[in-house]
């Protein structure tokens, strides 16, 4: 590995065009300077042309240029991930099931507006996903609806989120016979979301798969487009209705029994989180209350 210091005297050098300058700057004699650049040059090749009134960088020396520019980003992420005392500086990262993830989403960017040193890095996966994220420390904080059982991370609740039935505004849905005619819009959760709910709803009957289905995405935000369209209904959790953009457009059927999943907040046990994601999951907290 090249020397630190050799590749902060050489970046100088070529910054500023001048041994004499570069040595003032780093608080060296010229001769530091001199040997500095030699000994990069016993490694890897000529470096410098040297003109009477300016240096020229050769092929190597510009590709050494660019690689001291490489190391002095990787330093400041380095240190930016390891200030974890640092409120109001660094990166955030989570990891969430898209449903909640449509909600989140617009909560993190007020809080990257009032904390513009932050850098929120948000993704949507699945349960499976999200766990094997936090475990393997790719993302500092996951939410997943199935509560994992695993010494290396904490897990708490994070919120609560029934799932719907979600129809076009005006449309009567009493009866079975009512699904039957509207039919239904999957999606890929669908199946497993609108059996848990309908064979509650409406015991006795065959059951969603026998529902008509009336088209299928797989885009969470766009699920709830069809139904606002009088195409269908759906069967989705309550925060990915909440996200949608027409609530005019769309009715909530309500009924009994309820269906309500838990959202599991993880992170890794072995050390606490960082100061930032502290603040972030404080600022969030409020408007996911576990009560609503």
């Amino acid at each position: 590995m090249l020397n630190p210091q050799w590749l902060r005297t050489f970046a100088t050098l070529a910054e500023l065009g001048n041994f004499t300058r570069c040595a003032e700057r780093l608080d060296l004699t010229q001769a530091a300077v001199s040997q500095h650049v030699q000994r990069l040059e016993e490694r890897l090749g000529t470096l410098l042309i040297r003109r009477p009134r300016q240096l020229e960088l050769t092929p190597a020396g510009l590709a050494l240029l660019d690689y001291c520019a490489e190391v002095g980003t990787a330093d400041q992420r380095l240190q930016q991930r390891l200030s974890s005392a640092d409120v109001e500086q660094g990166e955030v990262s989570l990891i969430t099931p898209g449903s909640i993830g449509l909600t989140l989403h617009r909560h993190l960017l007020d809080i990257q507006q009032a904390h513009p040193g932050l850098s929120i890095r948000h993704r949507f996966a699945p349960d499976t996903e999200v766990l094997q994220a936090v475990l393997e420390n790719r993302f500092e904080l996951g939410l997943v609806t199935l509560k994992p059982v695993d010494a290396r991370l904490t897990v708490t609740r994070f919120a609560e989120e029934p799932l719907e039935l979600v129809a076009p505004t005006g449309e009567v849905v009493n009866t079975w016979a009512d699904l039957e005619r509207l039919g239904f819009i999957d999606h890929p959760d669908g199946q497993a979301m609108a059996g848990r709910l309908l064979s509650r709803r409406f015991p006795g009957h065959p059951g969603a798969h026998a529902l008509p289905c009336r088209g299928f995405t797989n885009q969470i935000s766009l699920i709830l487009e069809p139904v606002a369209r009088g195409l269908g209904f759906s069967v989705l959790p309550r925060y990915a209705r909440l996200a949608f953009s027409k609530p005019d457009a769309i009715q909530v059927v309500e009924g009994t029994p309820r269906v309500v999943d838990t959202l599991w907040l993880l992170h890794r046990a072995e050390w606490p989180l960082t100061a930032r994601a502290e603040t972030v999951l404080r600022r969030l907290q409020p408007h996911f209350a576990l009560d609503n």
